[in-house]
Protein backbone atom coordinates (compact mmCIF):
# COMPACT_ATOMS: atom_id res chain seq x y z
CA UNK A 1 0.00 0.00 0.00
CA UNK A 2 2.39 2.28 -0.50
CA UNK A 3 0.54 4.72 -2.77
CA UNK A 4 -2.16 4.80 0.20
CA UNK A 5 -3.23 8.48 1.03
CA UNK A 6 -5.00 7.29 3.65
CA UNK A 7 -4.96 4.76 6.37
CA UNK A 8 -8.05 3.65 8.49
CA UNK A 9 -8.25 0.97 10.66
CA UNK A 10 -10.66 -0.70 13.47
CA UNK A 11 -10.25 -4.19 15.82
CA UNK A 12 -14.07 -4.75 13.52
CA UNK A 13 -13.59 -4.09 10.19
CA UNK A 14 -17.25 -5.60 8.25
CA UNK A 15 -16.22 -7.03 4.66
CA UNK A 16 -17.61 -9.14 2.40
CA UNK A 17 -16.15 -12.15 3.84
CA UNK A 18 -17.02 -10.92 7.62
CA UNK A 19 -15.76 -8.90 10.02
CA UNK A 20 -12.26 -8.84 11.18
CA UNK A 21 -9.47 -6.26 12.48
CA UNK A 22 -8.07 -4.99 9.44
CA UNK A 23 -6.29 -1.91 8.16
CA UNK A 24 -8.04 -0.24 4.84
CA UNK A 25 -5.89 1.69 2.49
CA UNK A 26 -7.00 4.46 0.44
CA UNK A 27 -5.88 6.34 -2.49
CA UNK A 28 -7.77 8.91 -4.85
CA UNK A 29 -11.01 8.18 -3.02
CA UNK A 30 -11.12 4.25 -3.70
CA UNK A 31 -10.03 1.49 -1.27
CA UNK A 32 -6.86 0.01 -2.67
CA UNK A 33 -6.57 -2.82 -0.09
CA UNK A 34 -7.67 -4.14 3.32
CA UNK A 35 -4.87 -5.62 5.15
CA UNK A 36 -4.05 -6.96 8.52
CA UNK A 37 -4.77 -4.71 11.29
CA UNK A 38 -0.81 -4.44 12.17
CA UNK A 39 0.10 -3.49 8.51
CA UNK A 40 2.99 -0.60 8.11
CA UNK A 41 1.55 2.60 7.52
CA UNK A 42 3.42 4.31 4.91
CA UNK A 43 5.25 7.49 5.47
CA UNK A 44 2.79 10.63 4.44
CA UNK A 45 -0.45 8.84 4.54
CA UNK A 46 -2.69 10.17 6.87
CA UNK A 47 -4.01 7.23 9.66
CA UNK A 48 -7.07 7.11 11.63
CA UNK A 49 -7.21 4.49 14.50
CA UNK A 50 -10.92 3.87 15.50
CA UNK A 51 -10.15 1.55 18.20
CA UNK A 52 -12.75 -0.84 18.33
CA UNK A 53 -15.28 1.27 16.57
CA UNK A 54 -17.09 -1.04 14.32
CA UNK A 55 -16.39 0.29 10.28
CA UNK A 56 -19.03 -0.41 7.95
CA UNK A 57 -19.45 0.47 4.15
CA UNK A 58 -21.52 3.69 4.18
CA UNK A 59 -25.30 2.89 3.50
CA UNK A 60 -27.27 3.00 0.31
CA UNK A 61 -30.69 4.26 0.82
CA UNK A 62 -32.22 3.74 -2.45
CA UNK A 63 -36.14 5.25 -1.13
CA UNK A 64 -35.52 8.90 -0.31
CA UNK A 65 -38.51 11.44 -0.92
CA UNK A 66 -35.91 14.77 -1.15
CA UNK A 67 -38.97 16.73 -2.42
CA UNK A 68 -36.67 19.73 -4.15
CA UNK A 69 -37.65 21.35 -5.78
CA UNK A 70 -41.17 22.84 -5.44
CA UNK A 71 -41.50 21.34 -2.05
CA UNK A 72 -37.97 22.41 -0.45
CA UNK A 73 -40.33 23.32 2.89
CA UNK A 74 -40.95 20.00 3.49
CA UNK A 75 -37.02 18.89 2.99
CA UNK A 76 -34.85 19.85 0.43
CA UNK A 77 -30.92 18.33 -0.69
CA UNK A 78 -28.90 20.17 2.10
CA UNK A 79 -30.76 18.85 5.21
CA UNK A 80 -31.84 15.62 3.33
CA UNK A 81 -28.25 14.22 2.59
CA UNK A 82 -26.97 16.07 6.19
CA UNK A 83 -29.65 13.87 8.11
CA UNK A 84 -28.40 11.11 6.00
CA UNK A 85 -25.12 11.54 6.26
CA UNK A 86 -25.17 11.94 10.19
CA UNK A 87 -27.12 8.31 9.80
CA UNK A 88 -24.17 6.40 8.20
CA UNK A 89 -25.82 7.05 4.64
CA UNK A 90 -23.32 7.84 2.07
CA UNK A 91 -25.35 7.69 -0.71
CA UNK A 92 -29.19 8.15 -1.57
CA UNK A 93 -31.39 7.55 -4.55
CA UNK A 94 -34.43 10.05 -4.74
CA UNK A 95 -37.38 9.20 -5.79
CA UNK A 96 -38.86 11.01 -8.53
CA UNK A 97 -42.61 12.74 -6.96
CA UNK A 98 -42.97 14.77 -4.51
CA UNK A 99 -40.72 17.13 -5.95
CA UNK A 100 -42.34 19.81 -8.58
CA UNK A 101 -41.67 19.16 -11.16
CA UNK A 102 -41.63 15.00 -10.93
CA UNK A 103 -38.80 13.24 -12.60
CA UNK A 104 -40.74 11.77 -15.49
CA UNK A 105 -38.92 13.36 -18.46
CA UNK A 106 -35.43 13.93 -19.24
CA UNK A 107 -35.73 17.84 -18.85
CA UNK A 108 -37.15 17.60 -15.54
CA UNK A 109 -34.33 15.29 -14.47
CA UNK A 110 -32.16 18.22 -15.39
CA UNK A 111 -33.48 20.33 -13.19
CA UNK A 112 -33.58 18.03 -10.15
CA UNK A 113 -29.62 17.50 -10.77
CA UNK A 114 -28.90 20.67 -10.83
CA UNK A 115 -30.52 21.66 -7.96
CA UNK A 116 -29.25 18.92 -5.95
CA UNK A 117 -25.43 19.67 -7.19
CA UNK A 118 -24.32 22.11 -4.97
CA UNK A 119 -26.29 20.83 -1.89
CA UNK A 120 -25.79 16.98 -1.32
CA UNK A 121 -23.14 16.23 1.47
CA UNK A 122 -23.36 12.82 0.27
CA UNK A 123 -23.85 10.84 -3.26
CA UNK A 124 -26.85 11.25 -5.05
CA UNK A 125 -28.65 9.38 -7.98
CA UNK A 126 -32.45 9.49 -9.07
CA UNK A 127 -35.28 7.28 -10.25
CA UNK A 128 -37.45 8.17 -13.17
CA UNK A 129 -41.44 7.73 -12.73
CA UNK A 130 -43.45 5.93 -14.99
CA UNK A 131 -46.51 7.63 -15.61
CA UNK A 132 -49.91 6.73 -17.73
CA UNK A 133 -48.75 9.50 -20.35
CA UNK A 134 -44.75 8.91 -20.39
CA UNK A 135 -43.97 5.51 -22.00
CA UNK A 136 -42.48 7.55 -24.95
CA UNK A 137 -40.34 9.18 -21.96
CA UNK A 138 -38.80 5.94 -20.11
CA UNK A 139 -35.85 4.94 -22.88
CA UNK A 140 -34.40 8.95 -23.14
CA UNK A 141 -34.62 8.85 -19.51
CA UNK A 142 -33.06 5.52 -18.74
CA UNK A 143 -30.26 6.45 -21.45
CA UNK A 144 -29.71 9.65 -19.20
CA UNK A 145 -28.56 7.63 -16.45
CA UNK A 146 -32.21 7.20 -13.84
CA UNK A 147 -31.76 4.02 -11.97
CA UNK A 148 -35.13 2.60 -13.20
CA UNK A 149 -38.54 3.82 -12.63
CA UNK A 150 -41.27 3.98 -9.67
CA UNK A 151 -45.10 3.66 -10.11
CA UNK A 152 -47.80 3.43 -8.19
CA UNK A 153 -50.80 1.28 -8.61
CA UNK A 154 -52.42 3.53 -6.39
CA UNK A 155 -53.34 6.77 -5.98
CA UNK A 156 -50.30 8.33 -5.03
CA UNK A 157 -51.69 11.26 -2.87
CA UNK A 158 -50.28 14.04 -4.93
CA UNK A 159 -51.72 14.81 -8.33
CA UNK A 160 -48.81 15.31 -10.66
CA UNK A 161 -47.83 11.81 -10.25
CA UNK A 162 -50.94 9.20 -11.51
CA UNK A 163 -51.06 5.98 -10.92
CA UNK A 164 -51.02 3.32 -13.56
CA UNK A 165 -53.68 1.04 -14.05
CA UNK A 166 -53.25 -3.03 -15.09
CA UNK A 167 -53.29 -2.09 -18.64
CA UNK A 168 -50.67 1.10 -18.01
CA UNK A 169 -48.84 -1.28 -15.79
CA UNK A 170 -48.31 -3.65 -18.65
CA UNK A 171 -47.17 -0.64 -21.59
CA UNK A 172 -44.82 1.04 -19.11
CA UNK A 173 -43.17 -2.51 -18.01
CA UNK A 174 -43.39 -3.69 -21.68
CA UNK A 175 -40.97 -0.96 -22.42
CA UNK A 176 -39.17 -1.09 -19.60
CA UNK A 177 -38.40 -5.00 -20.08
CA UNK A 178 -37.27 -3.99 -24.16
CA UNK A 179 -34.35 -2.42 -22.14
CA UNK A 180 -33.62 -4.20 -19.25
CA UNK A 181 -34.50 -1.50 -16.96
CA UNK A 182 -36.02 -1.99 -13.40
CA UNK A 183 -39.44 -0.86 -12.38
CA UNK A 184 -40.00 -0.36 -8.83
CA UNK A 185 -43.51 -0.42 -7.78
CA UNK A 186 -45.67 1.06 -4.78
CA UNK A 187 -47.86 -2.25 -4.87
CA UNK A 188 -51.19 -1.49 -3.54
CA UNK A 189 -54.63 -2.34 -5.25
CA UNK A 190 -56.82 0.56 -5.36
CA UNK A 191 -60.30 -1.37 -5.48
CA UNK A 192 -59.27 -3.37 -2.16
CA UNK A 193 -58.27 0.13 -1.06
CA UNK A 194 -62.03 1.77 -2.08
CA UNK A 195 -63.66 -1.73 -0.62
CA UNK A 196 -61.94 -0.91 2.48
CA UNK A 197 -63.88 1.20 5.45
CA UNK A 198 -63.12 4.72 5.02
CA UNK A 199 -63.71 6.33 8.34
CA UNK A 200 -61.34 8.94 8.94
CA UNK A 201 -60.51 10.36 12.45
CA UNK A 202 -57.69 10.21 15.27
CA UNK A 203 -58.27 6.10 15.38
CA UNK A 204 -55.57 4.64 14.42
CA UNK A 205 -57.34 1.25 14.00
CA UNK A 206 -59.35 2.75 12.19
CA UNK A 207 -56.26 4.21 9.46
CA UNK A 208 -55.21 0.47 9.47
CA UNK A 209 -58.58 -1.16 8.65
CA UNK A 210 -58.58 1.32 5.45
CA UNK A 211 -55.64 -0.11 4.03
CA UNK A 212 -55.69 -3.75 4.31
CA UNK A 213 -53.34 -6.53 3.63
CA UNK A 214 -54.99 -7.65 0.62
CA UNK A 215 -54.58 -4.53 -0.93
CA UNK A 216 -51.01 -5.25 -0.95
CA UNK A 217 -51.65 -9.05 -1.88
CA UNK A 218 -53.80 -8.15 -4.67
CA UNK A 219 -51.27 -6.19 -6.24
CA UNK A 220 -48.22 -8.31 -5.77
CA UNK A 221 -50.14 -10.87 -7.29
CA UNK A 222 -50.33 -9.37 -10.76
CA UNK A 223 -47.10 -7.72 -10.20
CA UNK A 224 -45.49 -10.96 -10.48
CA UNK A 225 -47.97 -12.32 -13.22
CA UNK A 226 -46.82 -9.14 -15.19
CA UNK A 227 -42.95 -9.72 -14.61
CA UNK A 228 -43.01 -13.26 -15.60
CA UNK A 229 -45.01 -13.05 -18.49
CA UNK A 230 -42.63 -10.45 -19.62
CA UNK A 231 -39.21 -11.57 -18.18
CA UNK A 232 -39.16 -8.16 -16.71
CA UNK A 233 -37.20 -6.61 -13.90
CA UNK A 234 -39.75 -5.48 -11.04
CA UNK A 235 -38.80 -4.42 -7.48
CA UNK A 236 -41.71 -4.15 -4.31
CA UNK A 237 -41.22 -1.05 -2.50
CA UNK A 238 -42.07 -1.04 1.39
CA UNK A 239 -43.22 -4.28 2.07
CA UNK A 240 -45.69 -4.35 5.04
CA UNK A 241 -48.05 -7.47 4.63
CA UNK A 242 -46.84 -10.20 5.26
CA UNK A 243 -49.41 -12.37 3.77
CA UNK A 244 -47.44 -12.18 0.66
CA UNK A 245 -44.56 -13.49 1.66
CA UNK A 246 -45.23 -16.99 0.51
CA UNK A 247 -46.65 -15.12 -2.87
CA UNK A 248 -42.75 -13.71 -3.54
CA UNK A 249 -41.01 -16.86 -2.31
CA UNK A 250 -42.46 -19.08 -4.49
CA UNK A 251 -42.33 -16.38 -7.23
CA UNK A 252 -38.66 -16.12 -6.81
CA UNK A 253 -38.01 -19.82 -6.45
CA UNK A 254 -39.62 -20.11 -10.12
CA UNK A 255 -37.15 -17.29 -11.02
CA UNK A 256 -39.47 -14.37 -11.50
CA UNK A 257 -37.05 -11.29 -11.43
CA UNK A 258 -38.64 -9.80 -8.28
CA UNK A 259 -36.75 -8.40 -5.04
CA UNK A 260 -38.27 -6.71 -2.06
CA UNK A 261 -37.49 -4.16 0.38
CA UNK A 262 -39.28 -3.28 3.86
CA UNK A 263 -38.48 -0.61 6.28
CA UNK A 264 -37.43 0.17 9.75
CA UNK A 265 -40.63 1.61 10.39
CA UNK A 266 -42.64 -1.80 9.34
CA UNK A 267 -39.33 -3.29 11.67
CA UNK A 268 -39.27 -1.78 14.82
CA UNK A 269 -42.80 -0.33 14.93
CA UNK A 270 -46.18 -2.18 16.04
CA UNK A 271 -49.66 -1.13 15.33
CA UNK A 272 -50.29 -1.91 19.31
CA UNK A 273 -48.08 1.14 20.16
CA UNK A 274 -49.79 4.02 17.93
CA UNK A 275 -51.22 6.12 20.15
CA UNK A 276 -54.77 7.35 18.66
CA UNK A 277 -54.38 11.06 16.65
CA UNK A 278 -50.17 10.39 16.45
CA UNK A 279 -50.00 10.38 12.67
CA UNK A 280 -46.53 10.52 12.77
CA UNK A 281 -46.76 6.87 12.62
CA UNK A 282 -48.89 7.22 9.54
CA UNK A 283 -47.62 5.75 6.16
CA UNK A 284 -48.79 3.70 3.49
CA UNK A 285 -49.08 1.12 3.66
CA UNK A 286 -49.40 1.02 7.44
CA UNK A 287 -47.61 -0.13 10.13
CA UNK A 288 -48.99 -3.32 10.80
CA UNK A 289 -49.21 -5.81 14.03
CA UNK A 290 -46.14 -7.33 15.97
CA UNK A 291 -47.14 -11.22 14.83
CA UNK A 292 -46.68 -9.58 11.40
CA UNK A 293 -43.14 -7.67 12.17
CA UNK A 294 -42.18 -11.09 13.41
CA UNK A 295 -42.48 -12.75 9.84
CA UNK A 296 -41.37 -9.85 8.12
CA UNK A 297 -38.33 -10.20 10.32
CA UNK A 298 -37.74 -13.90 9.41
CA UNK A 299 -38.34 -13.43 5.67
CA UNK A 300 -35.67 -11.11 5.57
CA UNK A 301 -33.12 -13.64 7.67
CA UNK A 302 -34.42 -16.38 4.59
CA UNK A 303 -33.87 -13.81 1.76
CA UNK A 304 -37.45 -13.14 0.89
CA UNK A 305 -36.81 -9.71 2.09
CA UNK A 306 -33.93 -8.37 0.03
CA UNK A 307 -32.95 -5.21 1.34
CA UNK A 308 -34.29 -2.25 3.97
CA UNK A 309 -34.59 1.23 3.12
CA UNK A 310 -36.19 4.41 4.48
CA UNK A 311 -39.19 5.74 2.44
CA UNK A 312 -37.55 8.67 4.04
CA UNK A 313 -40.85 10.85 3.24
CA UNK A 314 -41.29 13.99 5.15
CA UNK A 315 -43.78 17.34 5.63
CA UNK A 316 -44.08 20.08 7.07
CA UNK A 317 -45.64 19.76 10.94
CA UNK A 318 -49.22 21.62 10.07
CA UNK A 319 -49.83 18.60 7.51
CA UNK A 320 -49.39 15.91 10.54
CA UNK A 321 -53.35 16.61 11.55
CA UNK A 322 -54.41 14.04 14.42
CA UNK A 323 -56.81 12.83 11.53
CA UNK A 324 -55.28 9.97 9.56
CA UNK A 325 -57.59 10.50 6.87
CA UNK A 326 -56.39 13.41 5.90
CA UNK A 327 -53.01 13.46 7.24
CA UNK A 328 -49.67 13.34 5.23
CA UNK A 329 -48.57 9.89 5.13
CA UNK A 330 -45.23 9.30 5.43
CA UNK A 331 -42.38 8.79 8.32
CA UNK A 332 -39.07 10.48 8.09
CA UNK A 333 -36.33 7.77 8.94
CA UNK A 334 -32.91 9.24 7.01
CA UNK A 335 -31.10 10.12 10.40
CA UNK A 336 -32.09 7.23 12.61
CA UNK A 337 -32.32 4.08 10.42
CA UNK A 338 -29.04 2.22 11.10
CA UNK A 339 -29.77 2.88 15.07
CA UNK A 340 -33.56 1.83 14.81
CA UNK A 341 -32.59 -1.43 12.45
CA UNK A 342 -29.51 -2.22 14.59
CA UNK A 343 -31.67 -1.71 18.10
CA UNK A 344 -34.15 -4.58 16.65
CA UNK A 345 -31.72 -6.51 14.59
CA UNK A 346 -29.43 -7.27 17.91
CA UNK A 347 -32.49 -8.27 20.08
CA UNK A 348 -33.67 -11.00 17.17
CA UNK A 349 -30.02 -12.50 17.15
CA UNK A 350 -28.60 -10.60 14.36
CA UNK A 351 -25.06 -9.10 13.59
CA UNK A 352 -23.98 -6.26 11.88
CA UNK A 353 -22.91 -7.84 9.05
CA UNK A 354 -26.77 -9.12 8.75
CA UNK A 355 -27.85 -4.93 8.59
CA UNK A 356 -24.75 -3.87 6.29
CA UNK A 357 -26.32 -6.59 4.59
CA UNK A 358 -29.54 -5.06 3.85
CA UNK A 359 -28.81 -1.51 4.24
CA UNK A 360 -25.65 -1.16 1.90
CA UNK A 361 -24.69 -3.99 0.04
CA UNK A 362 -27.84 -5.74 -1.19
CA UNK A 363 -29.23 -1.52 -1.73
CA UNK A 364 -26.10 -0.84 -3.79
CA UNK A 365 -26.66 -4.08 -5.57
CA UNK A 366 -30.19 -3.37 -6.43
CA UNK A 367 -29.84 -0.07 -8.40
CA UNK A 368 -26.41 -1.27 -9.68
CA UNK A 369 -23.78 0.86 -7.70
CA UNK A 370 -21.19 -2.04 -7.88
CA UNK A 371 -18.49 1.31 -6.56
CA UNK A 372 -20.46 1.29 -3.63
CA UNK A 373 -22.07 -1.35 -0.98
CA UNK A 374 -18.13 -2.78 0.44
CA UNK A 375 -15.14 -2.44 2.09
CA UNK A 376 -13.32 -4.25 -0.83
CA UNK A 377 -10.44 -3.27 -3.00
CA UNK A 378 -11.77 -1.34 -5.90
CA UNK A 379 -15.07 0.25 -4.07
CA UNK A 380 -15.41 3.85 -3.08
CA UNK A 381 -14.33 4.73 0.39
CA UNK A 382 -17.26 5.51 1.81
CA UNK A 383 -17.70 4.45 5.41
CA UNK A 384 -19.50 4.87 8.57
CA UNK A 385 -17.62 4.31 12.34
CA UNK A 386 -19.98 3.00 14.61
CA UNK A 387 -20.21 2.38 18.07
CA UNK A 388 -22.42 -0.49 18.11
CA UNK A 389 -23.02 -0.59 21.87
CA UNK A 390 -23.57 3.23 22.50
CA UNK A 391 -27.04 4.61 23.41
CA UNK A 392 -29.05 7.56 23.33
CA UNK A 393 -32.46 8.54 23.26
CA UNK A 394 -34.22 10.19 20.33
CA UNK A 395 -34.78 14.20 20.50
CA UNK A 396 -36.66 15.31 17.40
CA UNK A 397 -33.97 18.84 18.29
CA UNK A 398 -31.31 16.97 17.54
CA UNK A 399 -32.18 15.93 14.13
CA UNK A 400 -31.27 17.04 10.69
CA UNK A 401 -34.53 16.77 9.10
CA UNK A 402 -35.90 19.95 7.69
CA UNK A 403 -38.65 19.28 9.76
CA UNK A 404 -38.25 17.33 12.95
CA UNK A 405 -41.89 15.51 13.30
CA UNK A 406 -40.24 11.51 13.75
CA UNK A 407 -42.24 8.43 15.21
CA UNK A 408 -39.02 7.23 16.53
CA UNK A 409 -39.12 10.88 19.38
CA UNK A 410 -38.17 9.26 22.67
CA UNK A 411 -36.81 6.07 21.94
CA UNK A 412 -33.76 4.67 23.69
CA UNK A 413 -31.63 3.19 20.52
CA UNK A 414 -28.00 1.58 20.30
CA UNK A 415 -25.70 2.40 17.79
CA UNK A 416 -23.89 6.24 17.86
CA UNK A 417 -22.14 6.92 14.16
CA UNK A 418 -19.00 8.49 15.47
CA UNK A 419 -18.34 10.09 11.46
CA UNK A 420 -18.78 9.03 7.97
CA UNK A 421 -16.75 9.22 4.74
CA UNK A 422 -17.24 10.22 1.65
CA UNK A 423 -14.45 8.84 -0.66
CA UNK A 424 -12.08 8.86 1.91
CA UNK A 425 -13.08 12.07 3.01
CA UNK A 426 -14.60 12.56 6.43
CA UNK A 427 -17.52 14.60 6.07
CA UNK A 428 -19.49 14.20 9.60
CA UNK A 429 -17.33 13.67 12.87
CA UNK A 430 -19.24 14.02 15.88
CA UNK A 431 -22.58 15.93 14.45
CA UNK A 432 -19.92 18.97 12.64
CA UNK A 433 -20.39 18.31 9.24
CA UNK A 434 -18.41 19.66 6.15
CA UNK A 435 -19.18 21.69 3.33
CA UNK A 436 -20.97 19.63 1.03
CA UNK A 437 -18.63 16.80 -1.30
CA UNK A 438 -21.51 14.70 -2.87
CA UNK A 439 -21.41 13.52 -6.45
CA UNK A 440 -24.74 13.10 -8.69
CA UNK A 441 -24.59 9.60 -9.89
CA UNK A 442 -26.00 7.58 -13.09
CA UNK A 443 -26.46 4.55 -14.09
CA UNK A 444 -23.71 2.93 -15.56
CA UNK A 445 -24.61 0.40 -18.69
Amino acid sequence: MSDAELVVRSTRVITPEGTRAAAVAVAGGKITAVLPYDAQVPSGARFEDFGDDVLLPGLVDTHVHVNDPGRTHWEGFWTATRAAAAGGITTLIDMPLNSLPPTTTVDNLRTKQQVAAEKAHMDVGFWGGALPDNVKDLRPLHDAGVFGFKAFLSPSGVDEFPHLDQDQLALSLAEIAGFDGLLIVHAEDPHHLAAAPQQGGPRYADFLASRPRDAEDTAIAGLIAQAKRLNARVHVLHLSSSDALPLIAAAKAEGVRITVETCPHYLTLTAEEVPDGASEFKCCPPIRESANQDLLWQALADGTIDCVVTDHSPSTADLKTDDFATAWGGISGLQLSLAAVWTEARKRGHDLTDVVRWMSSRTAQLAGLDQKGAIEAGRDADFAVLAPDETFTVDPAALQHRNRVTAYAGKTLSGVVKSTWLRGERIVLDGEFTDPKGQLLVRTP
